[in-house]
C-alpha cells in the first residue's frame, strides 16, 4: 500500500495527488491534509449538515445561469456585476485569460502556483521568470521586477499577494503604484486568491483600482476562502469592457449547482466566515512558533494560510513527504517540482493545533531520528547542502559555488545572461545574496530577517572553472511616460514615490556587432523553446542564496471584509 500511495507523486507534474486518489490507494480513510491551502473552520457543521439534507435537489437539476449567481455574488460582495466574471474555479479563468489576453509573452515572479507559469507555455507563449532569492526571504521587490519586465520587453504581468507558496505580502499603494507603471502593457494580473487571510493591513486589495484601469485584472478565489475547492468556483474583477470578453467565452452554465448553492447561503453565515478568517490566522502564528523550534528548520513569514519551510541540511522533501505519509498518515507538500523551488522546501497548510502536534511529533521522528526508521537528516552534511532533486540543477548550483541566477546563466553558457540594472550605486543584499540596485521608484520592501542556523562542519565545494561568455547588453525599449497617478491612502512611515520613475529611460546600450545581437521576439515562442533571453525552467529551478529568514507574527485580524478583502462589514 506504502509503494502505491507514494507513487502517485511520481506520476504528477506540478502538483500533488488529489485526495479522491489518495484515499482510494489507502484503506480508504484519508491523510490528515497539510497539502491543499483551504479554510478548515469554513463550513461550519451546521452548514454542511443543510446542504446534506438538500443533496438530492442540489444534484438533480441544473443550476442557474452564471449571470444570476454572480449578480448575488456582487450583492454580497458591493461590487457591480458588469465588472466582475465568475469561473468554474480561478484555474479555468486563468486559461481564458492566456487564450484572450496573453499574446506573446508573460512574466512571472518564481516560485509561484504552478497555472501561472504551465498555462501560457502549454500554448506557445514565451515566459518570462523572476527568480525571488532565498537570501532576501523571496519578498518581491516589485522596483527590480519592473526594470526586468522592460528590458525583457514582456507584454503581460502577473503578481500573486499572497505569493504561493511562501505567503509574501505586498502593501496595497506598492501594488497600485506598479499597476500605474506598467499602463502601457497589455495586461497585469494582480491574483489575489488566498488575500482573505493576510491581516497585515486593513484594507489590503485592489478591486476598487483595478475597475478604473483599461489593463487590469484581480483574480480571487472562493473554493480556498470558504473551505470548498470541489465545488470549484472563482471570480474576476476588472472593468467592463475586460471582463465582459471574459465572460462572453464561458459557457451559460459553467457554474455548478453546489456554487450556486453556497453563494446564496453566504448572506447568513458572514459572522462565522469572519470567525474563521480569524481562527485561521491565530492558527498561523501558533503552528509558526512551534515548528521554529524543530532544529535547522526555516519558517518564512507568510500572510496565507500556509507557511513555507526549510528543511534542515541534508534532508531529502521527497523522502520527508513519503515517510510522513506512510508512517504517520499526515499529507504535505514537498515543492522540488515548482520552478524556482527545490526539494529542500516544503509548503505546509494552516491547520488547528491538534494537528499541528501531530505534524511536530512526525516530523521530529523523522528528521531526528526518533522512529524505528532512523533519522533522514544526518549528523553532517555533505557536499553542496544543496538538493533541488534534479541531478543537473545541482551540478550548476555546484558549479557556481552557489552564485546565483547570473551564475547559472553563466555555467550552462546560456546566451544572454540577466540584464544588467540601471547605473547606481550597489548594496549588496540581505544575506550575501544578488547585488540590489537602487531605487527605481518604489519604495524598497524591508527584505524578511535572514536568521543563521547553527554551524555545521561541512566541507566548501570548490567551484569549477566555467567559461564566461561576454555579456552581451539588451537594448532597454523606451517606455511610455504616464502622468502621476492619484493619490491613494498610505501608511504615513512609508513615502509613496513617483510611478512615473518606473519609466526613466534607460542609457544608451553600447554597441554590438550585428552577429552578436539578440533577433527581437516577433510573435509568440513555439512550444519546447525556452524564453528569449531567459533563464530555463531548469535553471531557475535552481536559484536560492543558501540562506534562512525567520517566522513571524502580524497584527490582529479583521472581520469579514464587505467588498472582496476591502475594509469591514456588519457580520
Amino acid at each position: 500500500m506504502a509503494d502505491n500511495v507514494t507513487s502517485l507523486f511520481r506520476s504528477t507534474a506540478a502538483h500533488s495527488p488529489s485526495m479522491a486518489a489518495l484515499t482510494r490507494e489507502s484503506d480508504g480513510a484519508g491523510p490528515v491534509d497539510f497539502c491543499i491551502p483551504c479554510n478548515p473552520y469554513f463550513p461550519t457543521p451546521a452548514m454542511f449538515d443543510e446542504m446534506a439534507s438538500r443533496l438530492r435537489d442540489i444534484i438533480t437539476y441544473y443550476p442557474s445561469s452564471a449571470d444570476t449567481i454572480t449578480a448575488e455574488l456582487c450583492s454580497l460582495l458591493q461590487l457591480p456585476p458588469q465588472c466582475v466574471a465568475m469561473g468554474n474555479g480561478s484555474t479555468e479563468l486563468i486559461t481564458w485569460i492566456d487564450h484572450l489576453l496573453v499574446r506573446e509573452s508573460l512574466a512571472v515572479p518564481v516560485p509561484t502556483f504552478g497555472r501561472w507559469t504551465d498555462q501560457p507555455m502549454e500554448t506557445g507563449k514565451r515566459v518570462d521568470m523572476f527568480p525571488l532569492q532565498e537570501s532576501s526571504g523571496f519578498a518581491l521587490d516589485l522596483a527590480q521586477y519592473a526594470e526586468f519586465i522592460r528590458a525583457r520587453g514582456t507584454r503581460v504581468a502577473v503578481v500573486c499577494n499572497p505569493n504561493n507558496p511562501d505567503g509574501g505580502f505586498l502593501h496595497r499603494h506598492a501594488v497600485v503604484q506598479f499597476m500605474d507603471a506598467m499602463a502601457d502593457l497589455d495586461l497585469v494580473v494582480i491574483d489575489e486568491s488566498f488575500l482573505e487571510f493576510a491581516d497585515a493591513e486593513n484594507e489590503p486589495s485592489v478591486v476598487q483600482e483595478a475597475m478604473l484601469r483599461p489593463n487590469v485584472i484581480v483574480l480571487r478565489s472562493l473554493g480556498k476562502n470558504f473551505g470548498l475547492h470541489g465545488i470549484r468556483f472563482g471570480y474576476l474583477v476588472a472593468n467592463p469592457a475586460l471582463a465582459g470578453r471574459v465572460r462572453s467565452m464561458l459557457p451559460k452554465w459553467n457554474l455548478n449547482s453546489f456554487a450556486e448553492h453556497v453563494v446564496f447561503m453566504l448572506k447568513e453565515h458572514g459572522a462565522e466566515y469572519a470567525q474563521s478568517l480569524h481562527q485561521v490566522r491565530r492558527d498561523r502564528m501558533d503552528m509558526s512558533g512551534q515548528l521554529s523550534s524543530l532544529p535547522g528548520l526555516t519558517v518564512y513569514p507568510s500572510q496565507g494560510n500556509f507557511l513555507f519551510v526549510r528543511l534542515p541540511v541534508g534532508a531529502e522533501g521527497t523522502v520527508v513527504r513519503d515517510r510522513l505519509l506512510t508512517e504517520h498518515r499526515i499529507l504535505v507538500r514537498e515543492c522540488g517540482n515548482k520552478i524556482g523551488s527545490s526539494s529542500r522546501f516544503l509548503r505546509l497548510v494552516v491547520r488547528p493545533q491538534v494537528d499541528v502536534r501531530r505534524l511536530v511529533t512526525g516530523l521530529e521522528q523523522v528528521l531526528y531520528g526518533t522512529s524505528r526508521r532512523g533519522a533522514a537528516v544526518p549528523e553532517q552534511a555533505t557536499g553542496t547542502a544543496y538538493s533541488s532533486g534534479t541531478a543537473a540543477v545541482d551540478r550548476l548550483v555546484s558549479q557556481t559555488n552557489g552564485a546565483g541566477t547570473r551564475g547559472l546563466a553563466q555555467a550552462a553558457g546560456a546566451g544572454m545572461p540577466l540584464p544588467a540594472a540601471a547605473p547606481a550605486p550597489a548594496a549588496v543584499g540581505p544575506g550575501g545574496g544578488m547585488p540590489v540596485p537602487a531605487a527605481a521608484g518604489l519604495p524598497q520592501p524591508e527584505p524578511r530577517p535572514v536568521p543563521q542556523e547553527a554551524p555545521r562542519p561541512q566541507p566548501v565545494p570548490q567551484p569549477v572553472p566555467v567559461p564566461q561568455p561576454q555579456p552581451v547588453p539588451v537594448p532597454q525599449p523606451q517606455p511610455q511616460q504616464f502622468p502621476q497617478p492619484a493619490a491613494y491612502p498610505e501608511p504615513a512611515s512609508q513615502p509613496l514615490a513617483p510611478a512615473a520613475a518606473f519609466a526613466a529611460p534607460a542609457p544608451a546600450p553600447t554597441p554590438v556587432p550585428a552577429a552578436m545581437q539578440v533577433p527581437p521576439a516577433t510573435g509568440p515562442t513555439p512550444p519546447g523553446v525556452p524564453a528569449r533571453g531567459g533563464l530555463t525552467a531548469a535553471q531557475v529551478r535552481g536559484t536560492d542564496g543558501l540562506s534562512m529568514a525567520p517566522a513571524t507574527g502580524w497584527p490582529g485580524a479583521q472581520s469579514w471584509p464587505d467588498a472582496a478583502g476591502m475594509g469591514q462589514a456588519a457580520g
